[in-house]
């Protein structure tokens, strides 16, 4: 599965109605920290199985970074019932990550 483009758009749909987790990536363009842990969300994306993962482009979508209380980037949240499960924020190793959701 690919990663979803999350906008407050389609965000309760994909995320807040979603039957399985989901991990969501809020990151910028600009930001190094979220270049080098976006290729590590995408792999872990492809191979996902049980949960969906997205991304929220923060300066595209500062209403949603604002409501998740995103203060540091990148930022990742997991999702699990609507609800936040799991928050941590830097660079992560892809088995942290994973066992985030898990």
């Amino acid at each position: 599965m690919s990663v979803i483009t999350l906008t407050k758009e389609n965000f309760e749909a994909e995320v807040m109605q979603s039957e399985v987790p989901v991990l969501v990536d809020f990151w910028a363009s600009w930001c190094g920290p979220c270049k080098m842990l976006s290729p590590i969300v995408d792999e872990i994306a492809e191979s996902a199985e049980g949960f969906k993962v997205g991304k929220v482009n923060v300066d595209e979508q500062m209403e949603l970074a604002r409501k998740y209380r995103v203060m540091s980037i990148p930022t990742l949240i997991v999702f699990k019932d609507g609800e936040v499960a799991e928050r941590t924020v830097g660079v992560q190793a892809k088995e942290n990550i994973v066992s985030l959701v898990r």
